[in-house]
């Protein structure tokens, strides 16, 4: 049996790549049924996100052209088409790859947690889609259980390395307590979205959404359980916002010195934490100099992102080295299960011994036999039949001038050499 992984990524494949080979999760069941078909194929995992496509499969041989050759049928793609693009690993380094995915050390934001979960997702599929067998079973328990290691043993998920989470994370320190706070962000594209989710999932009190299109304002606040107000509505509503997020497309500030100063006027001095993330700025330099004001414009958080990516990049050198031991535990794993099916034999062929030599010694006993002697003569029976094969291999070994076989026997049958 082989452990094997084909995939491609953001790394090797540009996008319009990607998207020829990616797997809608409502096609995930009938993809892993198709390929799971083939005999050789014995357990199969698809990973499928925006960044990377990843096969994961157990295979009874080296079946490179029978995964590619369904992986291009199935997408309706040439013959070639995937290969420039296409990473190929097989057993250690299999491993390897799917612990250091599942720790977030192959993703595009080194550290990230989505991936995990994205993982346990393809993990499920598979599960109900019964091409999860015992080898790859494990293996993707395995990696979850490393991530977790990895998580807590590590600061590589310490650190915000996103515009979005670094705002969030810097309003954290200012305000301990954000189920006490209003947040008042301005626009309604996708790094407003993300900051609203991040202080909704951190519970902030309020969160009120301002944008240019009420509509669009309104389409977001419902899904942080805000409320929504157009630009116009700004003066009105600033002075109940602790926090201020802007990030619009205006090539004009939105917000300029006087209005900040009568909003303060009205909070009687109480502090406003603002993020200005747009360029051309949203928010007059000059709000900085206020009292009262923590304003923090793009290039600062760029600062706190590069310093939070380098600690992650500390930490992922410290994920590398529990990776490697963890590839060690699995493959250890992995050889202990090739003799199963030895132990299995071994065990069945005793019992057939013992199941013989019982009913030869009952018979004894039924024509008169004395106890005594019956038991005698089955213990003896059983000794001679037991080892008999074993003693014709082991004579037969003397002729190896290596005497490996006697060696596997004095540690099999733990013999100490006498003194």
């Amino acid at each position: 049996m082989h452990l094997v992984t084909y995939g491609i990524n953001h790394n090797t494949a540009p996008v319009h790549i990607r998207e020829l080979f990616a797997f809608d999760a409502s096609m995930l069941p009938a993809a892993l049924s198709t390929l799971h078909e083939d005999d050789s194929i014995l357990e199969v995992v698809i990973l499928s996100t925006c960044n990377r496509t990843e096969i994961y499969c157990c295979v009874d041989a080296e079946s490179d052209n029978q995964i590619l050759a369904w992986l291009h049928q199935y997408h309706q793609q040439e013959d070639g088409t995937i290969t420039p693009y296409l990473y190929h690993y097989q057993h250690a380094d299999a491993i390897r790859h799917l612990m250091r995915v599942a720790c977030g050390l192959d993703s595009m934001v080194l550290g990230e947690p989505q991936i995990l979960g994205q993982l346990k997702d393809a993990y499920s599929q598979s599960l109900n889609a019964n091409t999860l067998g015992k080898s790859l079973g494990r293996l993707f328990q395995h990696a979850f259980a490393v991530a977790k290691q990895v998580r807590t043993d590590t600061a590589i998920g310490n650190s915000p390395v996103s515009v979005a989470f670094a705002a969030v994370s810097l309003a954290k320190q200012i305000f301990s307590e954000l189920a006490d706070s209003t947040a008042l962000l301005i626009g309604a594209g996708e790094t407003i979205e993300l900051v609203a989710r991040h202080l909704y999932d951190n519970g902030i009190k309020r969160i009120i959404i301002a944008n240019r299109t009420i509509e669009r304002a309104h389409n977001l606040a419902t899904q942080v359980d805000g409320y929504a107000i157009s630009l116009s509505e700004l003066p009105a509503h600033l002075a109940e916002a602790d926090i201020v997020v802007s990030s619009t497309a205006s090539q004009l500030p939105i917000l300029g010195k006087g209005a900040v100063e009568r909003a303060l006027k009205i909070r009687k001095r109480k502090p406003i934490f603002m993020v200005d993330i747009a360029v051309p700025r949203d928010i007059e330099a000059e709000v900085g100099l206020l009292d009262d004001i923590y304003l923090y414009c793009v290039d600062d958080l760029k600062e706190i992102i590069e310093e939070n990516l380098q600690s992650r990049r500390d930490a992922a050198l410290q994920a590398e080295e529990i990776i490697d031991t963890q590839v060690d535990h699995f493959q250890a794993w992995l050889r202990t299960q090739d003799a199963v099916p030895v132990i299995r034999a071994i065990r069945d062929n005793a019992e057939e011994i013992s199941k013989h030599s019982l009913e030869r010694a009952i018979k004894q006993l039924e024509q008169g036999m004395p106890a005594e002697q019956a038991m005698t003569e089955l213990a003896r029976t059983l000794t001679n039949r037991l080892l008999h094969e074993p003693s014709r291999q082991l004579r037969q070994s003397g002729f190896d001038e290596e005497g490996h076989l006697l060696s596997a026997a004095r540690r099999l049958f733990n013999i100490k050499d006498p003194k």
